[in-house]
């Protein structure tokens, strides 16, 4: 997937766990793990703007781009 997530690079720089960062947006563990995984097909922007305020963070600090196409699995 050419989009990368730096979900767990934010979180170690802010020093926060990613189940703290769920009870504060309002979203399971397990939904957020998925996020952090690179796995999610799709993020709400309302959800992506709340993990944003929590981490005081801009969403290109979450998301990038990347030119590189994944290898097929």
């Amino acid at each position: 997937m050419p989009i990368i997530v730096n979900l767990d690079v934010v979180l170690a720089q802010r020093k926060m766990r990613l189940n703290t960062l769920a009870e504060l947006v309002d979203i399971t563990p397990q939904n957020l793990s998925v996020l952090k995984a690179g796995r999610a097909k799709a993020i709400r922007f309302d959800t992506l703007e709340k993990i944003c305020a929590v981490l005081e963070c801009q969403p290109g600090d979450i998301l990038a781009f990347s030119n590189e196409s994944a290898p097929d699995t």
